[in-house]
């Protein structure tokens, strides 16, 4: 049986064929519009009405057909602007190509601006061309797409249908250029490093793996930025950053996407005390430049991004929430022990990082609602990071939380080779046959050897800024294309 689809596409494949029958090529290579939809509207308003003549192009989004008079929703990537078409001025010909404009086709107009009695921009259209014919039918107007599953796997209807879901992505531009501002202004220097590399390192995450042919290795896609950036603080570039996608195999959920993109930067001679400001800082210039404030709603709470964030001890904030001091426990199980009373399970092995890391996600993270950098994370969970000054059994590391929720993760960077083969050594031999672990990365480590400067390294996850910025609570929300299950036929 024939579906409606198949229908209206037949139907559209015959309106082409006749078209191109009489001469009209429906598929056009080229049109100028003279102004934009919103530009348009501006000149109107500014200028008055029938003082300007104006070309526009956009796609067909509603139609109003009134005896030998049609009106018609134009909208590009400005907004929408309604046009007139007038059997009397066009003449029979130009009007009765209407008849072969559907919804969803492109269409370039020309003509004086006016105001309808209800005081409508409108264009009087005194010459109209097919652009673009499109074959399926759009969504239905009046329900737009609302679909989850559609919205995501079709995102360019879901652009088309709902304004708010365009408005985030060009607010998503805006944000990660204005942290290009912030970096730059910062002496920040931007650059380029490999997505495949022969190892995965700079964080704990499995990684994807794929083969290259020619060279007939397999390589892995990166899971951070953190190892080529700290080369190039070897190499004399002192501030540095990049913007960039990243890759880790792991599960999917509204706070995790297998690719996301992730900022990080490094600044030789400086510590995390440095990071935080910077953090700090960028959030909210960001903020300010974007929105124009520096409040957000986010989560159901008021967010102030503005300076200074409040700073809380690991230790001490794990102790207040949970009543269990880490420090109590020499003994992995000893700790675990003690949480399995407070009713708090670890899948897999129970190591020492592990069960800490259960405890800040199960009583910390949740509490954790203003802006908040929590500092100084036991070494074994931060391989990275240096020792903290004083104690050695910690690390100069913070993570920042706002709603429950990690923005950013960042050390004073170790730079003490030695130290650093030592630990990831340790994390090899302790975390033997698990996928998620640092590799013990001989070319990184090499270029430790010729002398790493003290620094003071910041990750943010650009996606969750974005999140925070917009009030989304799916990170699904902000990544225009988000991984799904691939779509099989019945």
């Amino acid at each position: 049986m024939t579906s409606r689809l198949d229908r209206v596409t037949e139907e559209r494949l015959k309106t082409i064929r006749d078209l191109r029958s009489r001469g009209v090529e429906p598929y056009p290579h080229t049109y100028r519009p003279s102004h934009t939809a919103a530009e348009a509207r501006a000149l109107c308003e500014r200028e008055g009405e029938r003082s300007q003549v104006v070309s526009l192009a956009g796609r067909v989004m509603a139609r109003r057909k009134m005896g030998k008079m049609a009106f018609l929703d134009l909208k590009d990537g400005s907004g929408k602007l309604q046009v007139c078409l007038r059997r009397d001025l066009l003449g029979d010909e130009s009007y009765d190509l209407l008849r072969d404009i559907g919804i969803g086709d492109f269409v370039g107009v020309e003509g004086e601006l006016f105001l309808t009695k209800t005081g409508e921009v409108t264009v009087d259209v005194a010459r109209v061309g097919l652009l673009a014919k499109s074959l399926r039918p759009l969504p239905e107007k009046w329900h737009g797409l609302v679909d989850v599953e559609t919205r995501y796997r079709q995102r360019y209807l879901d652009l088309l249908s709902n304004d708010d879901v365009r408005s985030t992505f060009v607010l998503r531009s805006r944000i990660v250029s204005a942290t290009r501002r912030f970096l730059d202004g910062e002496g920040y220097l931007e650059v380029e490093t490999p997505v495949l590399q022969a190892k995965a390192g700079g964080a704990l995450a499995r990684p994807f793996v794929t083969h290259h042919h020619s060279l007939g290795e397999d390589l892995f896609l990166r899971i951070a930025l953190e190892l080529s950036l700290k080369k190039l603080i070897v190499g004399g570039v002192d501030r540095v950053y990049e913007i960039g996608r990243v890759f880790r195999n792991e599960g999917i959920s509204v706070r995790h996407n297998p690719e996301f993109t992730l900022m990080e930067c490094y600044c030789a001679y400086g510590d995390y005390e440095d990071m935080m400001v910077l953090a700090e800082n960028l959030f909210a210039a960001v903020a300010q430049e974007v929105l124009g404030t520096t409040r957000v709603e986010f989560r159901g709470n008021q967010i102030e991004l503005a300076p200074p964030w409040r700073r809380v001890y690991l230790r001490d904030a794990v102790r207040e929430a949970s009543g269990i001091d880490f420090e109590d426990y020499d003994d992995t199980e000893g700790l675990h022990e003690r949480m399995l009373q407070e009713g708090v399970r670890v899948d897999g092995l129970p190591r020492r990082a592990k069960l800490i890391d259960a405890l800040i996600s199960t009583f910390v993270e949740p509490k954790l609602v203003q802006p908040t950098f929590v500092l100084d994370y036991p070494v074994e969970m931060s391989p990275f990071a240096k020792r903290k000054r004083g104690n050695d059994r910690m690390a100069e590391r913070f993570e920042a939380f706002i709603s429950g929720l990690e923005f950013a993760n960042a050390f004073s960077e170790l730079n003490d080779p030695v130290d650093q083969r030592e630990r990831l050594e340790q994390q090899l031999r302790e975390r033997v046959g698990e996928e998620d672990v640092e590799v013990a990365d001989e070319d990184f480590i090499e270029a430790m050897e010729y002398g790493m400067p003290p620094a003071g390294g910041l990750g943010i996850g650009i996606d969750r800024l974005v999140m925070l910025l917009t009030g989304q609570d799916s990170i699904r929300d902000v990544i225009l294309f988000p991984q799904l299950r691939g779509k099989h036929d019945d």
